[in-house]
């Protein structure tokens, strides 16, 4: 850790994303650690639309839904860090050596300016700092759509993201790790995956801090 990093922890301790917990360093305290609805094997993979390929530590359910609401919805950014860490460990598991390129589903910028931060991008951000590198925006969000969570039929779902993401011209050519904070029905990570293979990515793996069970849709769950 980095004098700076020493600083910033004296100032503004870390805290435990499920509990509140402080902490010595970033991280996830024992208690919760034991307690979070770990996903196991292959069930920490979602197949769905499109080819959606998606990976996620955990399951969408009691302490890991708790924390990530309150990251999305009760400014606790700095609950990215410790989750950002624990989706590098999963795409690392699950697709080593399969990407180049790390990317997020990005929030509108109404959104934006309404919560301060874009809860994806802080996790990528993360994740990277793992692997020593950046993400790279490749996606922007140009349209200010339904809330998915106010959607509960899968085609609805997936009417409601079309055409509302674009590419980066370079994008063309790379092995993308698509990063989000839950994937519920996969109808947002299927479109930005659709998205930017039709922009020229050669892959598209994805990975989030949760999964919801099959057939299991939770409010307020997506962007």
């Amino acid at each position: 850790m980095s004098f700076y990093e020493r600083i910033l922890n004296l100032l503004f301790p870390p805290k435990c994303p499920f509990c509140g917990k402080v902490l010595d360093m970033p991280g996830i305290c024992p208690a919760c650690e034991a307690a979070l609805p770990w996903t196991r094997g292959d069930e920490g993979v979602r197949h769905g639309p499109g080819d959606l390929c998606c990976a996620a530590p955990l399951w969408y359910e009691g302490l890991a839904r708790e924390g990530l609401l309150r990251m999305k919805f009760q400014g606790a950014s700095g609950a990215a860090e410790p989750l950002g860490r624990l989706v590098a460990q999963c795409a690392a598991e699950y697709f080593s050596g399969e990407f180049d390129t790390v990317a997020w589903v990005p929030v509108s910028k109404r959104r934006l300016r309404q919560r301060g931060y874009d809860q994806a991008r802080l996790l990528a951000e993360s994740a990277c700092r793992a692997w020593d590198t950046r993400p790279r925006p490749l996606l922007k969000k140009t349209v200010h759509n339904t809330a998915q969570s106010g959607l509960t039929e899968a085609a609805a779902r997936r009417a409601n993201v079309l055409g509302v993401y674009e590419a980066a011209p370079e994008t063309a050519g790379r092995r993308v790790l698509l990063i989000d904070d839950i994937c519920t029905t996969g109808a947002t990570l299927a479109e930005c995956a659709r998205v930017l293979r039709d922009a020229g990515a050669k892959s598209v793996a994805c990975a989030a801090v949760a999964l919801t069970r099959e057939k299991k849709v939770h409010k307020m769950a997506e962007k």
